[in-house]
């Protein structure tokens, strides 16, 4: 926890980790249908324009080059929709190459009916904004360079708009300048505001399906316990029977047979079976007494467990004093699997980040229970103390990943702060130095409030 920002661990599921770090990197691409059906919507507003500013608007436009223009965007749909399925999704440089192409074709319009001085020049946008929310951040830089370069081409070469009389229609040279730039500036801004929010939301999306997996995972093995209560009443029945036909068939041996033989081990095996059922019986019962709440103390330990036995040790303290063998009375808690991943996974960045000692204080109140994770290492960096809490907001550094033995995806943090806000704990981040005190290291604070809702 404390160098750095935050993991979480999946040592176990190597396939997981590998599907989530691919998702983080590479979004899933734009079905053909999607940009095909954009580029129909195009192609007929174009050739609809077109037709009316010649005919009706009496200006002398180039209406074979521009009609061509139209009709090649048209035939490229065509060959799209036969050889492609309606559900295929264009890789990355695929869908690159189609916006580029819509763009170009755009920009030979505008340069054959007066440059910038068409008002569809605006239209640049909507490849840019395209670009920006569908595909990475390298790709959607090239298709913003390209934009802008056939914005400039566009300007300095251009064919005017002449209307039949002669006159020719042209905008002031400040203002296509100035119209330029703004179009520009809004091209490069509305691209950049887009992908931002895009990323964000992919982001979080994945870091959520990183949260529903490792809640997932803690109810699978909350259920192994109703699991086994099941197969101990199920097979209880059959192995009473056993050992009754056994004790039947040994009484109805000679006088002086030897019934130390099969006949008693089946009843001592079927003996033992039954006590193992028994064993596990009580377990479940157990389980289901303190499922829902459990003392703090005890909720901390099972979160803790894990890591007691590592090189570095944690230390268990309530109000002040340490806890040793004797364990003092503490207050129940949610002892729910979302609250236990998400300690353990705070527990587990302490651990990992931590020099030499993790402790774990719980102060105890009528009106609160306070619980702070602390660590002995260097702090949180301070540029990312306000982030943490975000998706994918990491800075493990390799010699980190090598240590633990896992490189993490900045989901640890999230995650715990996710699921434990959801069972309604405050949860905050600071560095120990920042309060004041001498020593080093990260503190993480979780409150539960103890007053109940009017």
């Amino acid at each position: 926890m404390a160098a750095k920002a935050d993991t979480v661990e999946f040592k176990n599921r190597p396939a997981d980790v590998a599907e989530l770090s691919l998702a983080h990197e590479r979004r899933y691409g734009v079905r053909a249908a999607t940009l095909s059906n954009i580029r129909w919507v195009a192609a007929a507003g174009q050739l609809t324009t077109i037709l009316i500013v010649h005919f009706l608007l009496d200006f002398q436009l180039a209406l074979i080059p521009s009609l061509a223009i139209v009709l090649i965007s048209v035939w490229f749909n065509i060959i799209a929709a036969t050889f492609l399925p309606s559900n295929a999704r264009l890789s990355e440089r695929v869908a690159l190459a189609w916006l580029i192409f819509d763009a170009v074709q755009l920009a030979l319009l505008l340069g054959l009916s007066g440059g910038l001085s068409n008002p569809f020049c605006i239209l640049f946008l909507a490849t840019t904004t395209i670009s920006a929310a569908a595909l990475t951040a390298s790709s959607a830089r090239i298709s913003v360079a390209v934009c802008l370069l056939l914005i400039v081409l566009v300007e300095l070469i251009h064919f005017p708009l002449v209307r039949e009389s002669g006159e020719v229609l042209a905008l002031p040279v400040i203002y296509r300048i100035g119209f330029g730039l703004a179009l520009l500036i809004g091209i490069v801004f509305i691209a950049g505001y887009i992908g931002r929010i895009a990323e964000e939301a992919f982001r979080m999306s994945q870091a959520l399906a990183a949260t529903q997996l490792a809640l997932s995972r803690e109810h699978q093995l909350s259920s192994l316990g109703a699991m086994a209560a099941a197969a101990a009443h199920e097979l209880g029945t059959p192995l009473a029977t056993i050992a009754v036909t056994a004790r039947e068939m040994e009484r109805d041996l000679p006088e002086d047979a030897d019934k130390e033989g099969d006949l008693a081990l089946i009843r001592e095996q079927t003996a033992r079976c039954r006590d193992i059922l028994a064993e596990l019986a009580g377990i479940q019962r157990r389980d289901i007494e303190r499922f829902h709440e459990a003392p703090l103390l005890s909720v901390l330990e099972e979160a803790a467990a894990p890591h007691i036995n590592t090189p570095k040790s944690v230390i268990f303290m309530v109000n002040g004093e340490v806890v040793h063998d004797v364990a003092p009375a503490t207050p129940e808690i949610d002892r729910r699997p979302e609250v236990i991943q998400g300690l353990r996974n705070l527990i587990q960045n302490a651990v990992d980040f931590a020099y030499s000692q993790v402790t774990i204080h719980s102060h105890i109140s009528d009106e609160r229970i306070e619980v702070r994770i602390e660590d002995d290492g260097a702090g949180f960096p301070s540029e990312l103390l306000g982030r943490l809490g975000e998706p994918f907001v990491t800075s493990r550094s390799k010699r980190n990943s090598d240590e633990t033995g896992y490189e993490g995806m900045g989901l640890g943090i999230f995650i715990s702060k996710t699921l434990l806000e959801r069972r309604g704990v405050n949860i905050s981040f600071f560095n120990r130095r920042a309060r004041g005190t001498k020593s080093g290291g990260a503190t993480v604070q979780l409150i539960w409030s103890r007053k109940k809702p009017a």
